[in-house]
């Protein structure tokens, strides 16, 4: 299991927009979106391995609730976490 987790600011930016759009649609539904990508990081941090690895070196993982994907790369023991749309 890797520990180590990192958010590039892209990425970050992208949750926020999405947690913000969310919160607007519904009050709450914001932070339901943010739990999820929380279990979808957990999930990568747990089992890294698990998604099949594309063409481009990255791994994506879907988020369950909502139609987003987490996409990141395993490099020197570092889950690093690119994209979240």
């Amino acid at each position: 299991m890797m520990n180590s987790v990192t958010i590039l600011s892209e990425a970050e930016t992208e949750l926020w927009e999405a947690v913000a759009y969310y919160e607007q649609k519904a009050p709450g539904l914001g932070l339901d979106f943010e739990e999820e990508v929380q279990r979808a990081v957990q999930a990568i941090r747990q089992s890294p391995q698990q998604w099949p690895l594309r063409d481009d070196g990255t791994r994506r993982q879907l988020t369950q609730r909502f139609p987003f994907v987490v996409v990141y790369t395993c490099l020197n023991d570092r889950i690093w976490i690119s994209y979240i749309s």
